[in-house]
Formats: structure tokens, C-alpha cells, sequence
């Protein structure tokens, strides 16, 4: 059995563990706040451009992802072969730092699901870029700031390097792997293409003057595309997926933070749980230790 003084100690560092994981929850909360604001505020434009693409190819907006597997590599009569087996790029999202529960473990384990090998795989968070290293899988470049501050530019960059690998055929298609931001408690790891081995059909209108874009049946609910289904899909489909990207790193770290502030959470229920055990503990010793002390003393009496 322990010794009160044990106990004690063990009780300053069970408290001192309590403060740094109540500080840490907080500061996850409000990272969490931020962070949530920003995927939120993302997702009204993601999804109208979403629905224009869906509306310029003649699709319902459910079939609007369809469009971003399509049309990846445009000019592909210069790429190579089709005989020749291109690998598959991989853009997979963690984080840069741990004590976020079951996070990275989750996002690591869809990777490798999907993987194959010779698969090139761009690691954006330093937990998956040493999970990947350590099976063989260094990714090309350093790409571990766009996860701790998400930016457009950084990601729309990524974007044109794939699709100038994807168009040159060193690459089959790109896949990105991250986490979606359900709810504080909820986060799920997807998979999504982001570049697709199918090539690019730009619309049945081949015409580089106005169109009416289909879809009804009144002359007065028709709109008017300028200059042309063609040029205008041609110009958003990048847009989309750099937009895509630079979505799904929002959205990895709205994840990340609600894993963390859910795992701090739970550590600091667990911390106080056991302090009140401790405590429990640590003072019925000392009730012991003091009835003891008292028996003596009393024995001592009687025996003079």
C-alpha cells in the first residue's frame, strides 16, 4: 500500500496535469470557434459553384460532384500511353501535433485502405508524413504549414502542380483523403477525387457564342451563358478544384480541433476522477494514521 506521502505526491501531479489539460481544452474551443466559422462561411460558395457546374452540364446538383471527376486531364494526347501504369496521387490531411484522440489514427488508416503501391502520396501534417515515411512512402515536398494555416494560394498551388502531372500522364488521377467536421463530437475520414483519369467533356455546346442552359421549359426561366457552356466550364473546373482543397483543409482542422477539445475534455474528467479517488484515498491514511497515534498514546496510559 502506498505511504501518505506517496499519495500526496501523486495528488500535486494529478493536479498539475489537470491544469495544463483544462488550459488546452480551452485554447481548442476557441481555436475550434475559428475554425468552424471559416469551413461554415466556405460552404455557401463551395456549394453554388457546385451547382452552377451541376446547371452548365445539364445535371442535377446532386450529380455536381461528377464534375470534378471529369475533365482532369484536358490536351492528354500528349501525355503517355494509356498502356502504361501510371500511379495514383494522393493528397492525405492530418495534423502537425498529437493529443487529439483517435484523429490521426483514423485519417492514417483511410490512407492506407486506399493506397496501392508505387502510389505517390502528398502528406499534409507531420503525423502523416512520418507514418507514411516509415512505410516507404516520403512525400514529394513540404506541405505541413497549409494544415497549421490554411490559405488558398498554397493550396491552388498544389492544385496546378497535380493537374500539370495529371495532364502529362505521371499521375492516373488524385485522390484526397481528410477528415470531415460533422459535429464537435462526429468527425469522419473521406475520400474524394479530386482529379479523375476520365478525360474532360466539356458540354454539348461546342459553340463559342451564347447558350441557353437547359432545365425548363419557359423562355422566361432560361439563362443566359456568355459566352458559351464550353469557355465557362473551362474556367470554373479549376476554380472547383483548388476551391475543393482548400475546402477540405478548413474542414480538417475544424476536425483536429473538435478531436482535440473532446480528447482534453475527457482527460480532464479522468484527472478529476482520479484526484477525487486520490484525495479519498490520501485521507482515510490519514484517519488511519491519526487512530493509530491515538490507540498508542491511550495504551500507553493504561499500561502506566
Amino acid at each position: 500500500m502506498p505511504t501518505l506521502k506517496e499519495i500526496k505526491s501523486r495528488i500535486g501531479s494529478v493536479k498539475s496535469t489537470l491544469k495544463i489539460t483544462s488550459a488546452m481544452k480551452l485554447v481548442s474551443s476557441a481555436k475550434l470557434h475559428k475554425a468552424q466559422q471559416a469551413a461554415e462561411a466556405m460552404r455557401p460558395y463551395e456549394e453554388a459553384l457546385l451547382g452552377i457546374l451541376a446547371a452548365l452540364r445539364g445535371s442535377s446538383t446532386r450529380q455536381a460532384d461528377s464534375v470534378l471527376e471529369s475533365s482532369a486531364r484536358e490536351g492528354s494526347s500528349t501525355a503517355e500511353g494509356s498502356s502504361v501504369l501510371r500511379p495514383t496521387a494522393i493528397v492525405a490531411i492530418a495534423s502537425n501535433s498529437s493529443l487529439c484522440g483517435g484523429f490521426n489514427t483514423n485519417i492514417i488508416a483511410k490512407v492506407r485502405e486506399v493506397r496501392q503501391p508505387g502510389d505517390v502520396v502528398y502528406s499534409i501534417g507531420r503525423k502523416m508524413a512520418d507514418a507514411m515515411r516509415r512505410e516507404g512512402f516520403t512525400t514529394p515536398e513540404d506541405l505541413n504549414a497549409l494544415i497549421e494555416h490554411p490559405s488558398y494560394g498554397p493550396a491552388a498551388d498544389l492544385v496546378n502542380r497535380l493537374t500539370e502531372d495529371c495532364a502529362k500522364g505521371r499521375v492516373k488521377k488524385v485522390l484526397l483523403v481528410y477528415t470531415h467536421f460533422v459535429s464537435t463530437a462526429r468527425q469522419v475520414p473521406v475520400v474524394e477525387e479530386l482529379l479523375g483519369e476520365i478525360p474532360g467533356q466539356a458540354g454539348n455546346d461546342e459553340r463559342t457564342g451564347s447558350s441557353v442552359m437547359p432545365g425548363t421549359d419557359r423562355a422566361s426561366d432560361a439563362i443566359i451563358i456568355e459566352p458559351g457552356r464550353k469557355e465557362l466550364l473551362e474556367s470554373l473546373l479549376p476554380k472547383t478544384r483548388k476551391l475543393k482543397l482548400y475546402a477540405a483543409l478548413l474542414d480538417s482542422a475544424a476536425a483536429e480541433h473538435a478531436a482535440r477539445t473532446v480528447a482534453m475534455q475527457t482527460a480532464t474528467d479522468n484527472a478529476e476522477n482520479l484526484l477525487a479517488e486520490l484525495t479519498l484515498q490520501y485521507n482515510k491514511g490519514r484517519q488511519q494514521k491519526i487512530t493509530s497515534e491515538i490507540l498508542d498514546l491511550a495504551g500507553g496510559q493504561m499500561e502506566a
